[in-house]
């Protein structure tokens, strides 16, 4: 198993499958790991890309006793895991919660980054303020902090029934399932802190290139964040799924990866 250390001497854990072409890290959404991306993983690598994909702190395989688990520690993991690893010019595609991490590590990065997916972003923002109606309210967020403390195994199973638009089968409901146990039960943390992210004037000022990949049924994160994180980027491209709910790059896979490699290509 690979790993990295990052803080007090705990670690994430990483995989990287050799490439000659450009490097893609993945970064999972809340409560995942990279074994989500397996679905995607054999079209990557027959196109040649060098791709590394990581479990956020609390996450998967990596260390669950971290002390801090806010959004800007695990897209520092992100940063370091790019300088540790060599990785030249790489993209970030990020996945939910993953895509608000992708953002500030890209943005940590500064032109050592090529580009940006953005997959069922929360980024700009993931909760709702005075000026900003779009996504969860506090209401939502005190069920979901009531639901992971009180009643874990129900409520994830729950939320992993939400993931996509249709019914994906109880093997792939199950096994998503599996993946969210394995989270640590202090991760509501990162999510009480992606309630605090704020990309609004962040995102104008990201120059590099972003692919932004959403459905329009989804039931996690509203469809108009990734509109609205579309009209903010100067250099962006969004792509609307219209079979898909949460996970694009589950519910229609092939397209999503078609959709991945003509950016790669066009980057190249």
């Amino acid at each position: 198993m690979s790993r990295l250390d990052v803080e007090n001497g705990k670690q994430i854990y990483f995989e990287d499958y050799a490439g000659p072409k450009r490097p893609v890290v993945l970064i999972h959404g809340w409560g995942m790991s990279v074994r989500v991306w397996d679905y995607n993983l054999p079209a990557l690598q027959d196109s040649g890309h060098r791709i590394v994909g990581l479990d956020h702190r609390g996450c998967g395989s990596s260390d669950k006793d971290f002390d801090d688990l806010s959004i800007a520690a695990i897209a520092a993991d992100v940063v370091r895991l790019v300088r540790e690893r060599g990785l030249e010019k790489p993209v970030l595609v990020g996945w939910s919660l993953g895509a608000a991490v992708a953002v500030e590590a890209a943005a940590s990065l500064g032109d050592d980054a090529a580009g940006l997916v953005l997959v069922g972003s929360t980024s700009p923002r993931f909760s709702q303020t005075d000026d900003w109606d779009n996504g969860a309210d506090e209401e939502a967020a005190e069920q979901t902090a009531i639901g992971l403390r009180t009643d874990r195994a129900n409520f994830l199973h729950v939320l992993s029934q939400a993931v996509c638009k249709e019914d994906p089968g109880e093997p792939v409901v199950d096994w998503m399932w599996s993946i969210f146990m394995q989270t640590s039960a202090n991760a509501d943390q990162t999510l009480a802190a992606l309630a605090e992210v704020e990309h609004r004037k962040l995102l104008p000022t990201l120059n590099l290139p972003v692919l932004l990949c959403s459905g329009p049924d989804d039931q996690i994160v509203d469809h108009q964040t990734s509109v609205r994180a579309d009209d903010l980027l100067p250099n962006s491209r969004l792509v609307t799924f219209e079979k898909s709910g949460h996970a694009p790059f589950l519910e229609e896979s092939e397209r999503f990866d078609q959709e991945l490699a003509s950016f790669l290509d066009e980057l190249a």
